[in-house]
């Protein structure tokens, strides 16, 4: 099976899984190499303090996993952290000393608000909300480059009003492509996440049009996450995004090691 590379663990603050028991899983499945990818988000100015990682703590015991497990499969380090321009500075020294695999870039705040939360979308219309979300994102994108991949592009709609009734990416089109553009611009990968898939949407986030979108853009480092959080989500839906990554014109999937891409043929 292709590898998982945005799995979370009980050291990310909306999980309780012990990481062996993720690693297990992946065995499991087949899987000859995965990410676990805890969240860190750091000066959101809410009361988020559950997602920042002890960074101490979290190398230290996923190293020891990764010698226990080295001779049955590759337990790569990372960690999903949350983009903010006003904290740039932090972002950066933090990113520079650490020595992980792979960083994943998401956008979970905008305007200090978790679009998660009802009141993200309270006061303004579905359509200025997935606009702002957007308009955010590629101010993250333009402004930082301390990641590797851009995690799950249209994350806001897995909790719209409406999710994504409305939602298409020809409605969104002026927002999402200098997105991607940037993106190949800078060198850094798009995630394909397959949690919209259980949040009920039919389809990956970003959506298939998104993807193939990138692809007709020259974009080609494309990264595979099922954003799991318990070890059922692991690797979901993965054989029919395969199949929707071949679709879209991508040959193959990129992971990182010390930072560094590698390539695996889908």
């Amino acid at each position: 099976m292709l590898p998982d590379t945005h799995i979370h663990t009980a050291f990310s603050g909306d999980c309780t899984t012990p990481a062996r028991i993720q690693v297990e899983r992946c065995l499991s499945l087949g899987m000859t190499e995965l990410c676990i990818t805890d969240h860190h988000d750091y000066a959101t100015g809410m009361t988020e303090e559950i997602f920042l990682l002890d960074f101490s703590s979290y190398l230290f015991q996923l190293r020891s996993l990764q010698e226990e497990y080295s001779d049955r499969i590759r337990i790569g380090i990372g960690v999903e952290l949350g983009l903010q321009i006003h904290i740039q500075d932090y972002l950066e020294q933090l990113t520079r000393s650490l020595d992980v695999d792979y960083i994943i870039g998401s956008c979970h705040f905008i305007d200090q608000m978790d679009p998660y939360y009802p009141s993200f979308f309270q006061g303004r219309t579905e359509r200025a909300a997935y606009e702002r979300f957007f308009e955010v994102s590629l101010k993250c994108i333009q402004t930082l480059s301390c990641f590797d991949s851009f995690g799950h592009l249209d994350y806001v709609v897995r909790y719209g009003p409406a999710t994504n009734k409305n939602y298409s990416y020809l409605a969104y089109q002026d927002y999402i492509d200098p997105i991607l553009k940037t993106l190949i611009e800078k060198g850094i990968a798009l995630e394909c996440n397959t949690a919209g898939f259980k949040y009920g949407l039919s389809h990956p986030n970003p959506t298939e049009d998104i993807l193939r979108r990138y692809r007709q853009l020259g974009g080609e480092s494309i990264t595979l996450g099922s954003d799991a959080h318990t070890p059922e989500y692991i690797g979901h839906a993965f054989d029919r995004t395969k199949a929707i990554l071949i679709d879209c014109g991508f040959r193959y999937l990129t992971v990182y090691h010390h930072r560094q891409p590698q390539n695996i043929p889908l």
